[in-house]
């Protein structure tokens, strides 16, 4: 297996991610995740408010705030670099049941006869 390059199975990747987590509050007194980043940017939005819960100095935490721009932006990135009409591998006794229920489009992510974006 790869590291770099192959996606990790779950039951590594979980639980790294699941002990990450405790280990920066504890080495380093930092809470990480985007609900955190919420009450960031709501204490941001709301200098002088009324509510204590979002009065404290949240610039000390900005590089958190960068984490879920990182993670728009390159939501927003990848979304124009891959190509979203590739076929879904499905096996074909799933296929003949699903187009017995009128479903025969299996091209990108959903099929369009449930799901239209547009």
């Amino acid at each position: 297996m790869d590291l770099i390059n192959d996606p990790w199975p779950w039951y590594v990747a979980g639980p790294l991610i699941g002990l990450l987590v405790p280990l920066l509050l504890i080495v380093a007194n930092k809470s990480f995740g985007i609900s955190s980043s919420l009450k960031h940017v709501c204490a941001a939005c709301l200098p002088v408010s009324k509510i204590p819960f979002f009065n404290y100095e949240w610039k000390k935490d900005i590089w958190n705030l960068f984490l879920v721009s990182g993670i728009v932006i390159g939501g927003i990135v990848v979304s124009f670099i891959i190509d979203l009409d590739y076929i879904v591998s499905i096996n074909e006794r799933t296929q003949s049941e699903l187009s017995n229920l009128g479903i025969t489009n299996f091209k990108g992510l959903l099929p369009e006869e449930l799901f239209d974006w547009k």
